[in-house]
C-alpha cells in the first residue's frame, strides 16, 4: 500500500502541474456551479411562491435566477472552469428557472380561468423553452456571438415577470388579470424561443470599445430610470427586447425584398432599351 503522505503530495503535485498549463483545478469548478445552484434554488423559490399566491415575489424570484445565470456563465469564462458538466446542469438550471417557474406563475396568475387553454399554454411555454435550450446546447460555438437564433429563454421569463411585476404595481394587488391578451402572449413567448429569428446578444459590442465613456454614461442613466420606477421601466425594456427581434427581422426582408426587385429592374432596363432601338 502507498503511504498517505506520498498520496498527499502527489494530489498537490497534481494540481501544481495543472496551474503552470493554465488549467483550472478543481476547486475552480466548483464556484460557477455555486452560482449555477443560485440560480436553481431561485427558481425553484418562485415555483413555490406562485404556489401559495405570493404573485410578486415568485416574478422577483425569476429576475434574481436572471442575475445568477449570468454570473456563471460570466465567472466560467474568466475563471477558464468551462465543461460539459457545467454546461448541461446549467440547462438543467434554466429549464426550471425560466421554464416551468414562468409558465406555472402565468397559469396560476392569469391563465387558471381558461381551463384547458390555459394550462396548455403554460405547458407550451415549457415545452418550447426547453426545445430552445436543446437547440442552443447543440448549435454552441457554431453560430454568430452577436445574435441568439430565437428568443433566449430568460428573456422570456423576464417579459413573463415584468409583466406581473407591472401590472401589481400599477393596478395594485386585487387587480383580476384575466385576460385574453397574456393567453397570446404566452403563446407569441413560446413561439418567439423556438423560432429562427434573430435577437441581440450584447456579447460583441464594437460601440463600447471605440466609446466607453458615453456608453458608461448611457448605463449609468439607464440604471437610474430603472432604479426611479423598476416595475414599469424592466417592463418596457423587456418588451422592447421581445419586440427588437421581429422589427428587425420584418425590415431586414422588406430590405432585400427591395433590393431584389430594385436589381431586376435594373437588368431588364437594357433589354427594354434595346428592344425599342430596335
Amino acid at each position: 500500500m502507498s503511504n498517505p503522505v506520498n498520496r498527499f503530495y502527489a494530489k498537490r503535485k497534481k494540481k501544481r502541474r495543472w496551474s503552470e498549463h493554465g488549467q483550472a483545478g478543481p476547486v475552480t469548478y466548483v464556484v460557477p456551479n455555486l452560482f449555477t445552484t443560485g440560480n436553481l434554488f431561485a427558481g425553484f423559490y418562485g415555483i413555490v411562491s406562485a404556489i401559495n399566491g405570493h404573485y410578486d415575489r415568485a416574478a422577483i424570484a425569476i429576475l434574481v435566477s436572471c442575475v445568477f445565470d449570468i454570473l456563471d456563465g460570466k465567472i466560467a469564462r474568466l475563471t477558464k472552469a468551462t465543461s460539459r458538466f457545467g454546461v448541461e446542469y446549467d440547462s438543467l438550471a434554466d429549464l426550471v428557472a425560466f421554464g416551468v417557474g414562468p409558465g406555472l406563475l402565468m397559469y396560476l396568475w392569469a391563465l387558471k380561468p381558461f381551463g384547458r387553454l390555459g394550462w396548455l399554454a403554460g405547458f407550451l411555454l415549457v415545452a418550447c423553452g426547453a426545445l430552445r435550450l436543446a437547440r442552443f446546447n447543440v448549435q454552441s460555438g457554431t453560430g454568430s456571438k452577436k445574435y441568439f437564433t430565437g428568443l433566449p429563454i430568460p428573456g422570456a421569463a423576464c417579459m413573463v415577470a415584468t409583466t406581473v411585476l407591472c401590472l401589481l404595481k400599477i393596478k395594485g394587488p386585487d387587480f383580476s388579470p384575466v385576460h385574453i391578451v397574456f393567453l397570446l402572449e404566452t403563446y407569441i413567448l413560446g413561439f418567439l424561443m423556438v423560432s429562427s429569428i434573430p435577437f441581440d446578444s450584447f456579447k460583441e459590442l464594437e460601440v463600447i470599445k471605440e466609446r466607453p465613456l458615453p456608453v458608461l454614461f448611457v448605463l449609468v442613466l439607464l440604471v437610474t430610470v430603472v432604479a426611479a420606477q423598476p416595475s414599469v421601466m424592466l417592463f418596457i425594456v423587456f418588451s422592447l427586447y421581445v419586440l427588437s427581434g421581429p422589427v428587425r427581422y420584418v425590415y431586414r426582408r422588406v430590405k432585400k425584398t427591395r433590393t431584389a426587385e430594385n436589381g431586376s429592374s435594373m437588368h431588364e432596363l437594357p433589354k427594354e432599351n434595346g428592344s425599342s432601338a430596335c
